[in-house]
């Protein structure tokens, strides 16, 4: 058997592909939606790939599954658990097989064993994998996608919170209480290979390490400890980070059929004249380092740089119907478009250098940065305004007293309940999100913008007073 794991850390998303050498068999467990790695995988190990399967409909990514089956005629293992809410849609278009618990089928000699393990979403399910060509008879492991991670589980309250489902976080919760005591009851000995990692929004407190074990988790794994189902709700559904805007629609072009990956150019934009005659609704997103953008960028433009933490910020703050220029450097063109499309984000209809953006003066702006002390000394002025754009939980925790909360993927949508005419001091944890805050109070029209360089973190570790 051949097993190879891929991470995309954009999105800490964990795909994997597993085949048959005895075959040439070989199948892509929860694809994303660049297929190249898996392709370009299995033709050097002499692999040809001839299915796909996923645990569930992914709200954090769009799937691959239907690349695969339009590039290789990949057959799909697809859920057949749920209501008729989640259902794929575009079933006529591939070769596939609906799955159900208990059902099994195999990809040359290795075997997989269907699991219905509903609560994060009702049509999740795991796959438990055997070897049968290397003579086991016990499977090795299991494929748990968004049920079981490393040192967590799959939050149940994605469809209420980003899908706006009433009532499901609860229900789910539970669901997820039953399932864990299907986990509960596999040996000790089976791998866990989870579909996400540390820095997903999929779960609250995910591990970094890439694979565990059955055993392992038992033992260490909170939920796993939890045997009052009441207390185990509550635990679960509190502290749970805000979801991404951008779910809801990953989830319904996952459910419909997600687009084809596109190869066309795109156009490089000459000079910065040419901006000024887009649309109004275009987003212009420059990628440079926050410091950098705040030195001097294009007026109008948005910060979002391009590090591990960009798709999710341009999923939270770009729309789906928005076309989108960027400001980057032409060599990092590809790779930023394959984040963007990673979501769905498709529309990319120009890229412009930055010397070019930067290049007519009279269309550059900037904005200062202060460190904490100097914060301190404005507090108590009511001519500044501190915005505080760290998400809830970190609210919670602690603030800076004067503080005025403004979690920065609502921030386009609350910009009107900014106080006029003030000097707006922005402020998260480190610095990095607050830097994108005030790009998008800039383009905005809120010119008169500061940021806190080192955030919340420099504040506590000068010792400087907050409010819990």
């Amino acid at each position: 058997m051949f097993f190879r794991s891929f991470f995309d850390e954009n999105l800490a998303h964990m795909s994997y592909l597993v085949g048959c050498q005895r075959t040439g068999e070989a199948i892509v467990i929860d694809p994303a939606r660049n297929v190249e790695p898996y392709l370009r995988t299995a033709k050097k190990e002499g692999l040809t790939i001839t299915a796909a399967t996923e645990t569930h409909i992914h709200a954090d990514f769009v799937s691959g599954a239907r690349q695969l089956a339009k590039e290789c005629g990949a057959v799909l293992y697809l859920s057949d658990e749920g209501d008729e809410n989640w259902k794929y849609l575009y079933l006529n278009d591939v070769q596939h097989v609906l799955v159900k618990d208990g059902s099994t089928f195999k990809i040359g000699n290795v075997e997989f064993q269907v699991i219905h393990t509903p609560g994060h979403t009702p049509e999740s399910i795991s796959f438990l994998l055997t070897d049968l060509g290397g003579g086991s008879v016990e499977p090795m492991g299991i494929f748990s996608g968004d049920f079981v991670f490393v040192g967590d589980i799959g939050r149940p309250d994605l469809l209420e919170k980003a899908a706006g489902i009433v009532g499901t976080s609860d229900i789910g919760a539970r669901q997820m209480f039953r399932s864990l005591k299907k986990f509960k009851a596999l040996p000790d000995f089976l791998q866990v290979w989870p579909a996400h990692g540390a820095g997903s929004a999929c779960g609250k407190a995910l591990g970094a390490v890439p694979a565990s074990t059955v055993g392992y988790e038992k033992r260490n794994n909170w939920a796993l400890q939890i045997e009052d189902e009441e207390q185990f709700v509550k635990t679960l559904l509190t502290g749970q980070p805000e979801p991404p805007k951008y779910f809801a629609m990953m989830k319904h072009l996952n459910k419909v059929g997600p687009a084809y990956a596109a190869s066309e150019r795109i156009p490089v934009i000459a000079g910065a004249d040419q901006l000024k005659e887009l649309p109004a609704d275009t987003v212009l997103i420059d990628t440079r380092p926050s410091a950098d953008y705040a030195k001097a960028h294009f007026s109008g433009s948005i910060n979002i740089p391009f590090n591990k933490s960009f798709t999710n910020w341009a999923g939270w703050l770009v729309k789906y119907d928005q076309d989108i220029v960027l400001i980057a450097q032409g060599e990092q063109l590809d790779d930023i478009r394959k984040a963007l499309a990673s979501i769905g984000l498709d529309r990319v209809v120009g890229l412009i250098e930055p010397s070019t953006a930067l290049a007519t003066p009279q269309s550059v702006e900037k904005y200062e940065e202060i460190d904490v002390h100097q914060l301190q000394q404005l507090l108590g002025d009511e001519s500044y305004y501190l915005v505080d754009v760290r998400n809830q939980a970190e609210w919670d925790e602690g603030r800076i007293q004067g503080a005025n909360h403004f979690m920065l993927g609502t921030l386009p949508d609350r910009m009107q309940q900014l106080p006029q005419g003030m000097t707006y001091v922005m402020q998260c944890r480190s610095g990095a999100r607050s830097a994108i805050a005030a790009s998008l109070l800039q383009a905005g029209g809120f010119k008169n913008v500061l940021n806190v360089k080192g955030g919340y973190l420099e504040w506590t570790r000068a010792g400087l007073p907050v409010v819990k």
